[in-house]
């Protein structure tokens, strides 16, 4: 990297915010506490070209950065203070490494002379670094700043190269107040991703050219390469489908878009899996009951894999492994395919009945389904849907169509409770001209309600739906049929939603039927302003969706 102009003084704090400004950073989400002054002093000097939310808790900062970073594909930065407010964070950078969510933590760390010695300094951890590390997929101390430009275009290299995912930097209480002249750099290049091998490439294209019913399954990996793989997929006559972090790369609304449990009652047709970008946590985790360990996988079906990690072929060994990423890959497929002459054998038939039979199936899901199908009506398509660890939010996972990339935000398979409504803010201030909107179960929005106020001071247009059953209503019903129906701390005793809107200055609104729901919410969206909305439901009505999540029938 070359110095882009000649340098200036500046505080650790500013040398900071301007490396973030060279790498295209817009928004910081952050708490200010002791050690991180200078920096947010700093921001407050460029509040003309980076804005700065503010939260009421920690993990809604790091929750806001998820959301902006899984909704845009672009990094979603926050700063909190060191040891107490980074272990705060700790759930949603869990959430971030799970699903490969470029997302960066700036932090503080007790003065220079104090780190690793024990003196119990404010906010001291024995070794915040390491603690760090364990987690995310690479972290750092700047020394001094003048090291800002370079360790934090480090951070955004690591962060945006090969799979991407969480990175921190931390910089001493007394060096972020320190001062002296720092030379900016230019914004960070991400690694060229490794070309996929011709040898592999075209062993996966003879796999396919013999399939008679391939099934092609995405993850997040593939977020970016929805052209390629739809084209892939008319080319070949292979269904589409995704669990959570793939879906909206295929519309599923479209001929080959399958949900998961439609691609699940497609499955035994199956010859030949393409996964792209994906753990392929459905076939080999999900339908063989989540305790069975499968790392090599028996044929039929043949499984290919496109995955920009390498490790990822040990995890799960297939027949023939592409390292490389997923668009550059699947369009090297395609043209071999195309070279070789391949002829797709479609089977509409097949992918129409198994579409049919899963609609038939899922329906029984009640009342969720009936919710979702109302919120599905009246959100626009370019819109944001953020599930949660819920009963509704499960529902989801295949009732709820989803038609466009980056559409469908899930917390992935780290399943952390909690972090719909949070994230859905992040959503929303990335994304000020798309309507998002938030489900949550009663258990699960407490977690973060405390940020209403964030969402009305920063007028952040959340529309947030309340599933209110008095309970974590699958901890519950687990208990109950599990357990003899003995019930313990999954019964809730909750406040008064409409009073609690009402005192956040906020709109409230409760119905009981999805035909209730269905005005209040085409208002809520139109308003484009934080609103809240309490749906109530009686525990023992809700049909659960486990089968449908978990079918081994």
């Amino acid at each position: 990297m070359i110095p882009n102009h000649d340098g200036r003084i500046m505080t650790g704090g500013e040398a900071i915010v301007s490396a973030l400004l060279a790498n295209g950073i817009e928004t910081v989400y952050g708490l200010p506490g002791a050690q991180m002054y200078p920096f947010f002093d700093a921001l407050y000097q460029h509040a003309d070209r980076i804005r700065t939310v503010g939260a009421r808790h920690e993990q809604a900062c790091a929750y806001m950065a998820f959301g902006h970073a899984r909704t845009t594909g672009k990094p979603g930065v926050f700063s909190v203070v060191p040891g107490p407010g980074v272990l705060n964070t700790m759930a949603a950078l869990c959430t971030a490494a799970g699903c490969s969510a470029p997302v960066l933590l700036v932090t503080g760390q007790v003065p220079t002379p104090f780190i690793g010695r024990g003196r119990g300094h404010l906010h001291e951890l024995p070794d915040q670094l390491g603690t760090l590390r364990s987690i995310v997929k690479w972290a750092a101390r700047i020394e001094r700043p003048a090291d800002a430009p370079r360790i934090l275009n480090e951070a955004f290299r690591q962060m945006m190269s090969g799979r991407p995912g969480p990175v921190a930097v931390e910089m001493a209480w007394d060096t972020m107040a320190s001062s002296e002249r720092v030379h900016p750099l230019d914004a960070a290049e991400p690694d060229a991703p490794v070309p996929p091998l011709a040898e592999a490439i075209t062993e996966a294209a003879e796999r396919i050219k013999w399939a008679k019913r391939p099934l092609i399954m995405v993850g997040s990996g593939a977020q970016h390469a929805a052209a390629a793989v739809r084209a892939l997929a008319e080319a070949t006559g292979a269904p589409v489908t995704a669990f959570r972090g793939g879906r909206g790369i295929m519309p599923e609304t479209h001929a080959l878009g399958l949900s998961s449990y439609a691609a699940y009652r497609y499955w035994p047709e199956v010859d030949v899996v393409i996964g792209i970008g994906s753990r392929l946590e459905m076939p080999y985790m999900r339908w063989t009951g989540m305790r069975t360990m499968i790392d090599a996988p028996e044929a039929p079906p043949h499984l290919i894999r496109i995955d920009i990690d390498p490790a990822e072929m040990n995890r799960l060994k297939p027949h023939t492994a592409i390292v490389a990423d997923a668009e550059e890959a699947t369009e090297a497929l395609l043209a071999a395919l195309d070279h070789a002459g391949h002829k797709a054998h479609p089977a509409p038939e097949a992918v129409a009945s198994a579409k049919l039979s899963a609609a038939t199936e899922t329906a029984s899901v009640k009342p969720h389904v009936d919710y979702l199908h109302v919120i599905r009506e009246e959100l626009p398509y370019e819109g944001i849907f953020v599930e949660e660890l819920c009963q509704a939010g499960f529902t989801s996972q295949f009732a709820f169509p989803v038609v466009r990339p980056r559409s469908y935000l899930s917390a992935g398979y780290q399943g952390t409770l909690g972090f719909g409504f949070m994230s859905a803010l992040g959503a929303k201030a990335a994304n000020p001209d798309r309507p998002v909107v938030s489900i949550t179960g009663d258990g699960g929005f407490l977690f973060g309600v405390q940020e209403l106020a964030t969402a009305k001071q920063y007028g952040i247009g959340v529309v947030t739906i309340v599933f209110n059953n008095n309970a974590y209503g699958n901890v519950m019903r687990d208990q109950q049929t599990g357990f003899g129906g003995r019930t313990i701390g999954s019964r809730l005793e909750n406040p008064d939603f409409m009073d609690l809107a009402r005192s956040f200055h906020i709109s409230g609104h409760r119905v009981t039927t999805p035909e209730e729901l269905r005005p209040v919410l085409r208002k809520a969206i139109a308003a484009d302003a934080p609103a809240l909305i309490e749906v109530k439901v009686d525990a023992g009505s809700e049909v659960p969706p486990w089968p449908f999540i978990h079918p081994t029938g």
